[in-house]
Parts: C-alpha cells; sequence; structure tokens
C-alpha cells in the first residue's frame, strides 16, 4: 500500500535540493539524490514530492504532545504545557507550543512551517506544466497530482487562517531576487481563495483510490475540509457582529473575519457544503444501528483500531511504525506508566463529567447514586475513550503481573483508618514503578489505541482518521442549528446518539438549548482527534472552559495492614472514596489575545508590511 508516510524519506532527500536557496550547489549532480531536473521530468518522481505536502501539514497527530493538552480535554504528564495554558505566549515566543521532545503535534502549526509548505505546492505549479507527461498513465498522475496539490495548499492556508486570520497569499515560489515584503490579505479574501482551491481540488481528484493510493486525497476529501473550512468561517469567531471581545478597538478588523456580508448567508454556504459531502453518497457512519446485543462501546473500539477501508472514513493518514521519538507513538503515549507507558493525553474530570449516563441524561456529582458509582451507567463513547478505576484493560508487562494480576487500572490509594497511606495504585505517581510517567488527573486515554500490540514495544501502525464521515454530519447540524431549523438539526445529531447507543434528543429542543447540545456532541463524539482546540476558539468560549482544571482522588480505607492494592480474590479494601479535586499545578489562564496567535517579531521584522493581531 502506497502510504504517505513510507514516502517521506524518499521526499527529504530530495527536498534539500529542490528547496535550496544555493544556486551553484542545484548545478551539482548529486550521487544519492534526485535532482531538480530529474524529478520534474518524471512524472513517477513527483509523487513523493507531493507526498511531503500531506506530512507537513498533518505532522504527528498523536505524539507525546497533542492539541488536547491546549484544550479543556488533556492534560500532558512531562511534556508540560504550563506557559502556553497561562497565556504567555507573545511575539518572541509560543512557549511550550514550538518544543518539545519529539514530533510534537503543534510543531508544524506555525507561521515559518506553513509557508514552508506553501512554497512547496507554488514549486508543483511553478513546474508541472513542464512535465512531459507521454503516457494516458503518465496524464492521469498529473492530473491527480494536480488535485492533491490543490488540496494541500487549502489546507495549508485553512491552518493558516486557523491560527493567524487573514494572512498573505502566496501563489508562487519566491527566489532571493523577488521582494518578501507583502500584505496580509483579508479573511474574506484567505477563505474564498480556500475554497476556491477546493473547488479545483474536487475538479480533478477522484471520487475513490485504489487500496495503493489509500491516505491521498479524494474528491470527497476535498468536499469534507471545504465543510469545515466554511463552518469555522462561519463561527462567532470570525462575525464582526459577535467578535467583540477581539476586535474592539483593533484597526483591522478585516483581518479577523467578515465586515461585511450576511452571517446566515455563511451559514447556509457551510450547510451546502456538508450536504454536498452527505450527496455524494459515498459514506456512512461505522455501525450506524447498533444491535441490541451489541457492546456499542465496543463498536467505537474496533472503529478507531482498524486499518482503513470502513464506510465511515474519507481521509487517513497512515504511519510507518518504527520505534524511536520519529515513530507514531499512540498507545505508548498515552497508555499508563504501569504498562511501561509514557501516560499522557490524561483527561480531565472537566470532559469525563461531560459523557452523559446511559439513557442520556447529564451526570451529576449531586447525585447520590452517581456520586457512589461515578463510572457506571455511562454512555459508550465514555467507555471507549477513558481509562478510570478498576476498568479491565489489557494484560499488565510480565514483570508487573504479581502487582497487579487483575489486570484492572489503579489511579487510586489505600489508606488505613489511622490515615497511613499503605499501597498507591500502580498507575499513580506514588506508585511502584515509572512514576514520573504517572498521570495526574486519575484517568487515561483509551482512545486510538491498540491493545493488541504491546505498546511499551512495538509501535502501532494504525491510521489516524483526519477526516471521517461524523464530523460531516456534525458539520452539517450545527450550520441548520444556526439557522434555525431545529428539526433538520435534530436529526442529524440523533444519527450520531443512536450509533452511541443513546436515544434521540427531545423533540422540542431548539434554539440556544439545542445549539448547546450540537456542540456536546461535537465534544463527545470527536474527543482527542484535535477538534476541540479550535471550536474553543471558534465558538468563542475560552474564558468559560480555560480555567484552573480538575481531576478525581480515589481512596479506599481499611483497619487492615494492607500491603497489595486488592485483596487476593480480587476485590477491594473496601468501597472507593471519590472526590474532585483540582488537578496539581494546572491552573490555566485565558486572555483573548488567545483566539489568535501572534505573527514573530523575526518575520515582521523581515516584512514591514504585516499587521500584528491584537493584544500582542
Amino acid at each position: 500500500m502506497k502510504r504517505i508516510i513510507l514516502n517521506r524519506i524518499i521526499a527529504l532527500l530530495f527536498l534539500s535540493t529542490i528547496l535550496s536557496c544555493n544556486n551553484n550547489f542545484l548545478e551539482v549532480a548529486p550521487s544519492s539524490e534526485y535532482s531538480e531536473d530529474a524529478v520534474w521530468s518524471d512524472p513517477a518522481l513527483i509523487e513523493p514530492f507531493v507526498s511531503s505536502m500531506y506530512s507537513a501539514n498533518f505532522g504527528m497527530p498523536y505524539a507525546d504532545r497533542q492539541l488536547s493538552d491546549f484544550s479543556d480535554e488533556s492534560r500532558s504528564t512531562w511534556s508540560t504545557t504550563y506557559n502556553f495554558n497561562k497565556s504567555l505566549m507573545s511575539p518572541d515566543g509560543l512557549q511550550e507550543w514550538e518544543s518539545g521532545f519529539g514530533p510534537e503535534a503543534t510543531l508544524p502549526l506555525r507561521w515559518q512551517p506553513l509557508y514552508a509548505n506553501v512554497r512547496r505546492e507554488n514549486i508543483f505549479f511553478s513546474k508541472i506544466g513542464s512535465v512531459q507527461a507521454t503516457t494516458d498513465a503518465d496524464k492521469a498522475l498529473v492530473e491527480r497530482l494536480k488535485g492533491e496539490v490543490y488540496f494541500n495548499r487549502a489546507l495549508t492556508y485553512h491552518l493558516l487562517t486557523a491560527l493567524y486570520g487573514g494572512v498573505p497569499i502566496i501563489t508562487k515560489a519566491y527566489t532571493l531576487s523577488d521582494s518578501f515584503t507583502v500584505a496580509r490579505n483579508t479573511y474574506q479574501e484567505c477563505i474564498d481563495f480556500i475554497t476556491g482551491q477546493l473547488d479545483s481540488a474536487a475538479a480533478y481528484l477522484p471520487l475513490q483510490n485504489p487500496a495503493d493510493l489509500q491516505g491521498h486525497a479524494t474528491k470527497g476529501a476535498a468536499l469534507a475540509l471545504k465543510s469545515r473550512v466554511l463552518l469555522y468561517a462561519a463561527s462567532d469567531l470570525h462575525n464582526s457582529e459577535k467578535n467583540g471581545i477581539v476586535s474592539d478597538g483593533y484597526p483591522h478588523p478585516e483581518l479577523l473575519g467578515y465586515t461585511q456580508g450576511n452571517a446566515a448567508d455563511r451559514w447556509k454556504a457551510a450547510k451546502d457544503a456538508a450536504k454536498a459531502v452527505i450527496d455524494l453518497g459515498l459514506y456512512d457512519l461505522y455501525k450506524k444501528d447498533p444491535a441490541p446485543t451489541d457492546y456499542v462501546a465496543q463498536n467505537f473500539i474496533d472503529y478507531f483500531s482498524s486499518y482503513g477501508g470502513n464506510e465511515e472514513d474519507i481521509l487517513l493518514q497512515y504511519f510507518t511504525p518504527t520505534y524511536g521519538g520519529a515513530g507514531y507513538v499512540a498507545g505508548v503515549v498515552s497508555d499508563p506508566n504501569g504498562y511501561n507507558c509514557w501516560g499522557n493525553q490524561t483527561p480531565l474530570q472537566e470532559l469525563v463529567d461531560d459523557y452523559e449516563m446511559s439513557d442520556g441524561s447529564k451526570f451529576s456529582w449531586t447525585n447520590p447514586a452517581e456520586k457512589e458509582n461515578p463510572y457506571e451507567n455511562r454512555e459508550p463513547r465514555f467507555y471507549a475513550t477513558v481509562l478510570y478505576e478498576g476498568k479491565q484493560y489489557r494484560k499488565r508487562p510480565s514483570g508487573y503481573q504479581t502487582i497487579d494480576p487483575f489486570d484492572k487500572i489503579q489511579v487510586g490509594k489505600v489508606y488505613h483508618t489511622s490515615g497511613k497511606l499503605l499501597v498507591a495504585g500502580i498507575d499513580t505517581r506514588d506508585g511502584p514503578v515509572n512514576t514520573a510517567n504517572g498521570g495526574y488527573t486519575g484517568y487515561y486515554n483509551r482512545k486510538m489505541t491498540d491493545t493488541t500490540v504491546e505498546a511499551e514495544f512495538v509501535r502501532q501502525d494504525i491510521p489516524f482518521r483526519q477526516f471521517r464521515y461524523a464530523e460531516v454530519l456534525l458539520n452539517y447540524a450545527e450550520a441548520c442549528t444556526e439557522l434555525g431549523e431545529y428539526a433538520e438539526a435534530r436529526t442529524y445529531i440523533d444519527m450520531i446518539r443512536h450509533r452511541a447507543g443513546l436515544p434521540d434528543l427531545p423533540g422540542t429542543l431548539t434554539g440556544n438549548a439545542l445549539l448547546q447540545a450540537c456542540r456536546h456532541e461535537r465534544r463527545i463524539e470527536l474527543a482527542f482527534e484535535n477538534f476541540r482546540f479550535w471550536d474553543i476558539r471558534r465558538w468563542l468560549i475560552g474564558k468559560e472552559v480555560i480555567h484552573q482544571t480538575h481531576a478525581i482522588d480515589i481512596r479506599y480505607t481499611t483497619d487492615q495492614n494492607a500491603s497489595t492494592y486488592r485483596r487476593s480474590d480480587g476485590s477491594t479494601w473496601g468501597k472507593p472514596v471519590y472526590k474532585v479535586i483540582e488537578t496539581p499545578g494546572d491552573l490555566r489562564i485565558w486572555e483573548n489575545k488567545d483566539y489568535f496567535f501572534p505573527i514573530m517579531r523575526d518575520e515582521m521584522n523581515k516584512n514591514t508590511k504585516l499587521i500584528q493581531n491584537p493584544g500582542y
């Protein structure tokens, strides 16, 4: 199977040649690399160059620090996010966003690497017209690659505008003799450019790819991205009638959003874009009608541990498993320290509390029965996403099976009635192993982990779902809600809920209550898929959700001198007592400048026509 990452090494061999600013170097015939002339004279050699654009846009979505740690979904255990989450980013640095131990998910999401990808895309369009495609197969390849690069250029600019607002639209590959001073385009101009690129992509791309081209964009992927782009563009952050907390006093509101036109028209465009994907008739929800005997949580687990080709998949990112920092580290990055793993992306109590009960009612700590057994009778997506106290999980590593012969998550502590700590769970920071990798929240992330491999030693190669049909349905439902088409919105939200084994929304739900229900479904359905970070911003809810985070403290008390976490028969030392506490060291601060990123000072110095974002 042709997978994007498999092409990365080849791409890197000649990227230095193509992108070099040293003209003399370009004149040297390389002994171990493809020359620029060789690449653009052979359509087959262009494909790895295009593959490098995907890698640059997608990055490593499940690294030891990911976007969930910069939202109200999770806390990073040892790749800290303290300074960024205290609103300390500035034109002189993005704090932890731009630093880390490995291929952080955030590293590609910055001005410089994104514009480096724009340059790749522009080089392609400057060269592709001269490519000699002599066979029908070569001609078809060139046409498909054009579509893929239109898609990638749209995606790159979508990421730039999501981070910065309006940015300079560059469509040529600059040389050293060119002027680098160029002004920012308005936000509306950027969105128009992006959607135009996606229209071109959809015209060139096939409806479906053969098996050896999985991981490459299709027409459906282009339309799904257009749906995402227009949904974000229609949102409050970019609506001049609603984004005053960001734009008031800023002399260039046209860089932040729309300053003219009708908001309803923008929501209509977002709705139509999502409907265009639906109307293709190519996609559906995986196991959308669970049988009464189904363990619905397992349906979700099976979907996220599958290799693709399901009816819900629109565009997947594939990986080659390697051991070490450069590998795809889902599994090892999030599994508990008690499995010799890194224990990152630990869910926050705020997210855990948002999972409904199995009957669709809201969970509440004020309900005595729910407080006593907070993990019973929760909706299926909770069990497919969160590892919690007592959860049956995969077999412990051989050296730890005597500590936990029952293979159940241990995030609590056993105390003597005198108050003395007797035993701390193996998955805590006070336990017997790997304490530095123990989480702070009392939970671990289950989603997208392949439990058939021993994550400590084997890097999984399950693909990451960059675009899936559930997002499109939620995009459509949100746009319908904003347009006042409440019955239609409920229909599509209920599709998501039905697949999750939940009852339909009340038929009387309308207005803001329905909007909040739609946002709730998005938070739960798309958890840990790199959406919440953007949703917080486009919905203008930063002040509401970014604050001191919370965790769970779990205690067992016994009058015996217990030396093991559980009794020999597997029972616990008394009933657990649950208490919501502040997550240690995780006070977060939101400032309204955080809705957009700052343009770095060195970029401002290089390009004097740039205008800084508000608050910086």
